[in-house]
């Protein structure tokens, strides 16, 4: 790794970045990272016997194999160690905490971040820290559904242990539903693609109880075990299942004080119990009665193109470029990265939100159209429609990916949801039926 040194002499400070090479956030971080000035590091996932495929300069790791991967990184770095490291990802998210540990930079705890990217040991961990967490059991895969059915309070949530995004989340209601939803996930965790990861948390199925009530993201960052929240963000829509897609993040919070408070609170109880020390945290909850039932705590950011629904200001204004000025979720998180004070980083005042656009069917997506009308609509600030042409697309609970993201800011957070459903109303989606050939 090359020393650089900006024209004042001072050096380039470098990041470490750990992403899939399919993740959509890179290209936010490397905005972010030439908005400061900062150099970033690529380690992915990609094929180490090419020379630099996506001309990036990357370090090829295997996230599956931790302790090789280090190795690779520290002998890729040499002397020149990074100032910081920033994951995007679940797995990503391990790998680096293993490496903050390795150079001797501030991070989560490698086991904490294990811990979190599983939902059984994440319920665990708050179940022995006294937080309320519903009833919960695992279950081996390949056990018998009706037999395991029996064991089983309804409604109850049947979900993967490591998958992310609500991917093989159901809900079921009798025994019935329980037998036909477990033999889903099983089909869903035996797929190719997901033997591929050889992780043994895909042998196990969470089953817990279904916990009703308005749902929350959360985004904050800890600074030595310290958090500090950046956003609450409404799920307007109810998920109350069968299946759990979530569509639109909405934001300022339309909760009360005290229940945002609660909820602030309930993350930060949640993250100790985790183990989680310094750096980002993505959060997601449930409001029932008086209770904030933390759901989960990843060890990372928000994923996909929504942080860019996020902008900050500063009480300090020169630190963020100007009076008035706004910076996106990355510039606070590679600032943090690199050890600098953001805590007088908050949300900007005015409203936003993004829209996941749903997938309403499997089937071969050829195209769109109405995106000229969509951005019309008042309010709306940017439609990224990410589904590629002639590409299969496969809805939840099965799938891993929406066919794009709709961002709106206006006065009000009401603005912002009456903007986003409109825009998504004028977008017309051409999809085809799937033919499967068979020999």
């Amino acid at each position: 790794m090359v020393l650089l040194r900006r024209a004042d002499g001072q050096p380039v400070k470098r990041v470490l970045l750990l992403a899939t090479t399919t993740g959509y956030q890179i290209r936010s971080f490397g905005e972010a990272a030439e908005a400061l000035g900062v150099r970033l590091v690529f380690a992915s996932d990609r094929c180490d016997q090419l020379e630099d495929p996506w001309w990036d300069q990357a370090i090829p790791v295997r996230f599956q194999d931790e302790a090789r991967s280090v190795d690779a990184v520290v002998a890729a770095c040499g002397d020149s160690a990074p100032d910081g490291i920033v994951a995007v990802g679940d797995r990503p998210a391990v790998l680096a905490a293993h490496l903050a540990d390795a150079f001797g930079l501030p991070g989560h705890a490698p086991a904490a971040a294990g811990k979190c990217g599983n939902k059984l040991t994440t319920r665990q961990a708050l179940q022995a820290a006294g937080l309320p967490t519903p009833w919960f059991v695992s279950m081996p895969i390949g056990g018998d559904a009706e037999w395991q059915s029996v064991r089983v309070e309804y409604p109850a949530v049947i979900k993967p242990l490591a998958l992310s995004g609500s991917r093989g989340v159901m809900r079921v209601d009798d025994a019935g539903e329980f037998v036909a939803a477990f033999e889903r996930l099983r089909r869903l965790l035996e797929a190719p693609d997901l033997r591929a990861e050889r992780d043994a948390a895909h042998g196990q199925a969470l089953v817990e109880g279904f916990i009703p009530g308005a749902e929350y993201a959360i985004e904050g960052l800890l600074t030595d075990g310290t958090l500090q929240l950046l956003a609450i963000c409404d799920k307007p829509d109810p998920l109350d299942g069968p299946f759990f897609e979530e569509t639109i993040y909405r934001m300022p919070s339309l909760a009360s004080e005290e229940v945002q408070q609660r909820i602030g609170e309930a993350v930060a109880a949640a993250s100790i119990a985790l183990g989680l020390h310094h750096g980002p945290v993505h959060a997601e909850c449930r409001v029932f009665g008086e209770t904030v039932y933390v759901l989960e705590v990843a060890a990372r950011p928000i994923g996909g193109l929504c942080s860019r629904a996020l902008r900050f200001r500063s009480s300090t204004p020169e630190a963020a470029g100007g009076t008035g000025a706004v910076v996106s979720l990355e510039q606070v998180i590679l600032r943090h990265a690199t050890g600098e004070r953001v805590t007088s980083y908050v949300r900007e005042d005015a409203a936003s939100g993004v829209m996941m656009v749903p997938i309403p069917k499997r089937g071969v997506f050829r195209s769109v159209s109405g995106v000229h009308e969509a951005r019309r609509v008042p309010g709306i600030e940017d439609i990224r429609i990410t589904a590629k042409a002639d590409t299969t697309i496969v809805p939840l609970p099965e799938g891993k990916s929406y066919l794009g993201f709709i961002f709106a800011r206006a006065t009000t957070p009401e603005a912002v949801d009456e903007a986003l459903r409109e825009a998504h109303a004028r977008l017309r989606f051409e999809i085809d039926r799937e033919v499967i050939v068979t020999a």
